[in-house]
Parts: structure tokens; sequence; C-alpha cells
């Protein structure tokens, strides 16, 4: 999956300009793509050159001309071959796991605090995702999908919420399990001290 695909997926829910779809990212689909400012625009002109995207030039008193972007059949036509084509998990490169993986030569103290300010971000990014949820779920069902907030426009991207959700969920429960084990294995070297010290004055 490429950047251009989903901008071409929030192109084809309404034309945007760059900053606009920039703000769609930031607060939308955040949790499962990420991408600067910077990137949106670098990736918009090719998508012009490509013919994927047109830009509609809104003249702006005293700033520079305003940028529209509106999807081609071109566009559209990218977008559905993209969807035919089956989607593959995306590879993992985490750093934590490597860390717990060499957790037996650092000191467990080392190990459970990076867990847990690893949990306090995931928790973080839960807080957020379950506002947002609240949100939707608070709004009338009838209203105008234009009135709701941006990130939050019609069921679909509810589902990809819903996963953002569950992901940190998982995530937490997974730092528990951790620092649950790390607790255990913490207990079990004090009990063995002791056994050593009792056994050394035999």
């Amino acid at each position: 999956m490429a950047l251009s695909h989903t901008i071409l997926a929030v192109l084809a829910n309404s034309p945007c300009s760059g900053y606009d779809i920039g703000k769609r990212f930031e607060e939308g689909v955040s949790c499962f793509w990420k991408a600067s400012q910077q990137q949106i625009y670098r990736e918009l002109g090719k998508m012009e050159k490509q013919g994927l995207a047109h830009p509609e030039i809104i003249p702006q008193d005293g700033k520079p001309d305003k940028k529209i972007y509106h999807i081609t059949p071109e566009g559209k036509a990218e977008l559905l071959h993209w969807f035919a084509e089956p989607s593959e998990p995306t590879p993992i490169r985490e750093d934590l796991l490597v860390k717990v993986l060499a957790g037996s030569h650092v000191p467990i103290e080392m190990l459970r605090q990076e867990v847990l300010s690893r949990r306090q971000l995931h928790e973080q990014k839960l807080k957020h995702y379950l506002e947002k949820e609240q949100l939707f779920l608070t709004l009338p069902q009838t209203e105008d999908s234009s009135e709701r907030p941006i990130c939050l426009q019609g069921e679909f991207r509810y589902l990809t919420l819903r996963r953002g959700i569950r992901y940190e969920q998982n995530w937490i429960e997974w730092c528990d399990e951790v620092l649950a084990f790390l607790s255990e294995k913490e207990n079990e070297s004090k009990i063995n001290s002791k056994f050593k010290i009792i056994n050394s004055k035999f």
C-alpha cells in the first residue's frame, strides 16, 4: 500500500486541500497510517502528474492561491485496482519486543520501566480514541455527515477507529502480562537469594 492510496481514499469522500488532508490524517486515520504534511504535499504533486488528482485553484486575497484537490476518474480507477489486490499484514519492526527478547540479560527494573513507559503511551492513545468514539456515538445518526468532525465522518471510518481502540487495548493487556511476569521473576529471584544465604550458613 502506498501513501497515494490513503490520499485517494480521503479524496474519494470529498475534495480537500493538502492542509485538510493532513488534518484528516491526524484526526481520522492516525490509528493506522502516519504521514507528515511535507510527505502529503510531495505525494499530491506526484499524483497530479500521474493524473490521479486534479487541483482546483481558489484565489485568496493577500494569500497564495489555494489548491483543492479532486479525485479524477483515473484516480478512482487506481483506487479500485488497488482495492482488488489482497491485503497483507504489515511487517512488524518493534524495538520493545527486541528488548523483551533480551530481557534475561538486563536488570529486571530496567525492562519494567521500559514496559511501564510504553504502557502509558498506549493508555494515552486509547483515551484519545475512546473520546472520539464517545463523540461519534453521541451524535444524532440522522445528522448530515458534513456536520460531523472530520475524524468521525461515516460508519466505515468508525470501524477503523474501533480497530485503533482494540490495538491499544491489546498492547496494554500485553504490557500488563509482561509486568506480571517480571514481578514473578523478581519474587523468584528473592526467594532463591534467601535460600542461598540460608544454605551458606550451614
